[in-house]
């Protein structure tokens, strides 16, 4: 029995009106979402991964079950005419046949050029595990108001995550072996398979060297320049590296939040990695593991409730810093400080509540237990708010 996934419900219900992408880190259960808890759903299906060859052939030539009701494209956006040819499916078959689209790259924004696809399909991104979604709680979420927190505790499930993360068949195994052996053939595959079937990269050496550097940047402002002094590349390259690693997955970055009440830094951002078990530092792991649950409610926000949402820090040049801000329509909702066990309130949350008038104010910590409000500032234990969240 597969566990059920948070988005499971909502791709049903938007592929009865649009095709359905789903983008997100390779071996993330995107598989598994649709072929084995959608797919069993409909009548009947087909599944089709452009990396098998016999599917590749079908797929080119057009050939599918007579009778299936739901088709499953996987990997297609490695089909140098992929988005023609769903348009081409769609605008024939879409009273007829559902189509859901799954790939390790973000389907929305690649290939560059023109989106034939406008207005032809709804687009999730499927996030790692989180707290909410391996405890199995279903949170009603409502913009600026408070969050559903309660008075129970869930450390030891929160240890786990932090400790494997929150792809699901690591965080099942819950093996160090594993883990390590996973973590090996995950960057094989991306970088000797992925990138460089969809990317023209000549330099997968230095990438490669790019993507084992930036573990022990987590949480930090990131400067480009910096690791293109170390790697001796020039900025054009790590800027397209980067890019190219968002792309599929791997790392996300967050950028300060900028308003008149704050003298913001301008475009530094801040590193984060889809996978924080391979963060070896324990605070920059904790930390990248509460950006993630974040970064999981601010997507859900946008993909599937519609709403403006986004996820930032706050920075001023003096150095006052907060960790995450969460806002909608680009007005503050809540911010979260992130201490790994300090539980004295951060002067800067309180500064940055005062000066931007921000509702909600959160510091968190590793520790168990923990719920109380000092200077409006409510100390809580990260898996009392995480469990709150999607």
């Amino acid at each position: 029995m597969e566990m059920n996934r948070y988005l499971t419900k909502n791709i049903i219900a938007d592929l009865a009106e649009k095709m359905v992408f789903v983008g997100g880190p390779r071996q993330v259960g995107k598989t598994t979402l649709a072929a084995k808890l959608i797919a069993p759903l409909f009548k009947s299906s087909a599944y089709m991964n452009w990396d098998n060859r016999d599917d590749r052939k079908k797929i080119i030539a057009g050939e599918l079950p007579g009778t299936a009701e739901l088709i499953i494209y996987d990997e297609i956006h490695k089909y140098s005419k992929w988005k023609a040819f769903l348009k081409g499916e769609w605008d024939i078959h879409k009273e007829s046949r559902k189509y859901l689209v799954t790939g390790s790259a973000q389907l929305n924004i690649y290939p560059k050029g023109g989106d034939s696809l406008l207005g032809r399909y709804h687009y999730y991104t499927l996030h790692p595990f989180s707290l909410a979604e391996i405890l199995n709680r279903k949170n009603t979420i409502e913009i600026f108001q408070p969050l559903p927190i309660d008075d129970r505790g869930y450390h030891q499930e929160l240890l786990g995550l932090v400790r494997f993360g929150g792809f699901p068949a690591i965080f099942v195994a819950q093996n160090d072996r594993t883990l390590r052996r996973w973590h090996n053939e995950r960057h094989d595959r991306l970088f000797k398979e992925d990138i460089r079937d969809l990317e023209p990269v000549r330099d997968i050496g230095n990438l490669q060297l790019l993507g084992a550097m930036l573990p022990g940047k987590v949480g930090s402002l990131l400067s480009l320049n910096a690791i293109r002094a170390d790697l001796q590349v020039s900025h054009r390259a790590i800027t397209h590296w980067m890019n190219i690693l968002e792309q599929f997955y791997y790392l996300f970055r967050i950028y300060p939040w900028q308003q008149k009440e704050i003298r913001a830094l301008k475009k530094e951002a801040k590193l984060y990695l889809f996978d924080w078990s391979e963060v070896e530092d324990a605070a920059a792991r904790f930390e990248n593991l509460i950006a993630s649950h974040l970064l999981k409610l601010v997507h859900y926000l946008l993909e599937y409730e519609g709403y403006r949402a986004g996820l930032h820090y706050l920075r001023t040049p003096d150095k006052k810093e907060v960790d995450f801000l969460v806002t909608v329509d680009n007005k503050p909702w809540f911010a979260v400080e992130v201490k790994l066990n300090e539980t004295e309130p951060s002067p800067a949350l309180r500064y940055f509540g005062d000066r931007l008038k921000i509702p909600f104010l959160f510091q968190v910590c590793k520790k168990e237990n923990i719920d109380l409000i000092r200077n409006n500032i409510r100390l809580l234990s990260a898996d009392r708010l995480l469990a709150a969240l999607i």
